[in-house]
């Protein structure tokens, strides 16, 4: 989600990625108005990498749930992949054991 800074006529002058005083309202980065003002700007690839991040928490979820349900084995994953999930969980786990205030987007 973004937050949304609009000018004094209403229109999306910014995006923030976490609220600030002149950003409070929420919005999806697949609304039609943040696309549009994204199209503007000229700003897709902080749009896209914003969503590469987001998508890759929910393939770590997803994988994480199917070795849960033991649909597939996680050693079956290719080793490279086995790599890096294994460091972002560690990541995590390190993040959330020193009580930190951390964006989703990890």
């Amino acid at each position: 989600m973004f937050y949304v800074e609009r000018d004094g006529e209403g229109k999306i002058v910014a995006l923030h990625k976490s609220p600030a005083a002149s950003a409070t309202e929420q919005k999806s980065p697949m609304d039609e108005e943040v696309l549009a003002f994204l199209n503007e700007a000229g700003a897709w690839g902080e749009a896209l990498a914003f969503s590469d991040a987001a998508t890759v928490r929910v393939i770590e979820d997803l994988v994480d749930l199917l070795v849960r349900k033991n649909v597939i084995n996680f050693t079956e994953l290719p080793e490279q992949a086995q790599q890096r999930i294994r460091a972002r969980q560690s990541l995590r786990e390190k993040i959330s054991s020193n009580d930190l205030l951390v964006h989703d987007i990890i």
